[in-house]
């Protein structure tokens, strides 16, 4: 683990010295926030590229109350206005993490033209989002085994479904860090949010034309216990990316196998240029 993670950074720093710089917009999961990518944020900014990590609406310090946030499309608008804030000839990476993969494409379908290429790291990657059964088999987390494991909100009622929800922090480690720095799980358990689930539940999109244009690439994550690799196969299988690439880490790469992500989208944005 330890030599692939080193040949990954050499590799990538390689790519640094020989490619034209890009931009790339760091998308996180429920719950998360822009600070989750400082490590591969760091890496990437240091060999020129320009790097956007985002804050989601009622995510990081966007100071929107999450149980308020009910529908997805204002739930991802931070990404939409970037896009339509971009020049008429200017191009970003689209990398989401998780429930960011539904951000990602979202975005493939609203502005086709503005995306070079798209990354999905251990991401939910559904083309029309959830539209059936098969879609929630396939991309929403199943965590029964680990028993009782959100703490919910219910900002419409007692009586309604739950409007956001976090896993517990006992549990945080267990299930979403199990490889990462003991440092760097208790980071997350200081700075992670209730993420807005109605809003990602809805999260469904109409077929745009030109989303096919969009090349996209999935990173595997072998010891994933939230987005098991088996609904990671079965996306890949349904909507087949143009690259598929395997990293031995927990469900948050960031921050248990950084060197080698960083060394994988570096060498990934070097091959589109």
């Amino acid at each position: 683990m330890g030599e692939e993670c080193v040949d990954m950074k050499m590799e990538g720093l390689e790519k640094c010295k020989r490619s034209e710089r890009g931009h790339l917009v760091l998308i996180h999961g429920i719950g998360g926030g822009g600070w989750c990518w400082y490590k591969i944020r760091s890496l990437i900014e240091n060999c020129g590229y320009k790097v956007t990590s985002l804050d989601l609406k009622g995510a990081g310090i966007d100071p929107s109350d999450p149980n308020t946030i009910l529908s997805f499309h204002e739930y991802n608008k931070p990404l939409l206005d970037l896009l339509s804030s971009l020049p008429h000839n200017e191009q970003v990476i689209l990398v989401g993490h998780s429930a960011g993969g539904m951000s990602v494409t979202d975005a493939i379908h609203k502005f086709p033209k503005k995306i070079k290429f798209a990354v999905y790291i251990a991401a939910t990657m559904l083309r029309t989002g959830f539209m059936s059964q098969q879609d929630v088999k396939d991309g929403v987390p199943d965590l029964s085994e680990f028993g009782d494991v959100y703490d919910m909100e219910f900002g419409l009622g007692p009586e309604k479904p739950p409007t956001s929800v976090v896993v517990k922090k006992n549990l945080q480690r267990e299930i979403i860090y199990q490889m990462s720095p003991l440092e760097d799980s208790t980071l997350a358990s200081m700075l992670l949010r209730p993420g807005p689930i109605q809003a990602l539940q809805s999260a469904q999109f109409k077929e745009e034309e030109g989303v096919e244009r969009v090349d996209r690439i999935y990173i595997r994550t072998t010891h994933d216990r939230v987005l098991k690799l088996e609904q990671q196969d079965a996306m890949i299988r349904r909507w087949k990316p143009q690259h598929v690439y395997t990293l031995e880490s927990d469900h948050s790469p960031f921050f248990s196998a950084p060197l080698a992500l960083f060394g994988l989208l570096v060498k990934v944005a070097a091959s589109f240029d």
